[in-house]
């Protein structure tokens, strides 16, 4: 019984030394008393789609292009299935599309706050990949935390929560993304989810070189691909 306990202390010594080991890069969105009429909205803009997502694109080629050059970016430690790749992308887009944001701006977010970790949790406590404070489930969710690790409810209520402080601050995307941090009044955060941003800038340009895995994982015709 004692070698058990032993082996399970162990186990969780060591899961929690690869937590610290690479923190997200997170602070803490900070509870803010909203209005009926705010909650109200806020609860309905994250309410659940039954449907996948279906992220605009001007056409099926630039689908390709842009799933490729997104995929490409994504760090080459984060190895989920190719599939899963690209039901996270267009995900990404479709809750940034939803919320009136620029799907670059969000992947450059993503990047400085999670690393693109799905389970990353902050020294504040914030989760997943947009590192979202758990207070919000209760706020405009229903109450269940634990949902914050799944990857469409995650994104949902990140794009969600940077689209309030957005309206807040009448557009002022550099202190919105303060608040979004936690750490509004210091330029850090905002410098860093800016630099990211431009990192994940995407300008269509030449010939379709996509692969044929991307193409039928986007929908297009093998046949197409040149």
């Amino acid at each position: 019984m004692r070698n058990i306990l032993l082996l399970v202390l162990l186990v969780c010594a060591a899961l929690a030394g690869l937590a610290l080991a690479d923190p997200a890069h997170a602070g803490a969105q900070r509870y803010e008393p909203l209005s009926a009429s705010v909650r109200t909205a806020l609860a309905a803009a994250i309410e659940g789609d039954d449907e996948p997502p279906q992220p605009r694109f001007e056409s099926v080629n630039q689908r390709v292009d842009w799933l490729a050059a997104m995929s490409s970016r994504l760090p080459r430690r984060w190895k989920p299935g190719f599939r899963q790749r690209i039901e996270f992308l267009d995900t990404v887009r479709y809750e940034a599309q939803r919320a009136g944001l620029d799907p670059h701006l969000v992947l450059g977010l993503i990047e400085v706050e999670s690393y693109f970790r799905r389970y990353a949790i902050s020294q504040a406590g914030a989760r997943g990949y947009m590192q979202v404070m758990p207070f919000w489930a209760g706020v405009i969710g229903d109450g269940d935390p634990s949902k914050l690790f799944d990857m469409r409810a995650n994104l949902r209520y990140g794009c969600t929560i940077l689209r309030h402080y957005l309206d807040i601050e009448r557009g002022d995307l550099f202190r919105a993304l303060g608040r979004y941090n936690g750490s509004l009044g210091r330029p850090e955060y905002p410098n860093a989810v800016l630099r990211a941003w431009k990192r994940w800038e995407f300008s269509p340009a030449g010939p379709q070189r996509s692969s044929p895995a991307v193409a039928q994982a986007a929908g297009a015709p093998v046949a197409s691909i040149r």
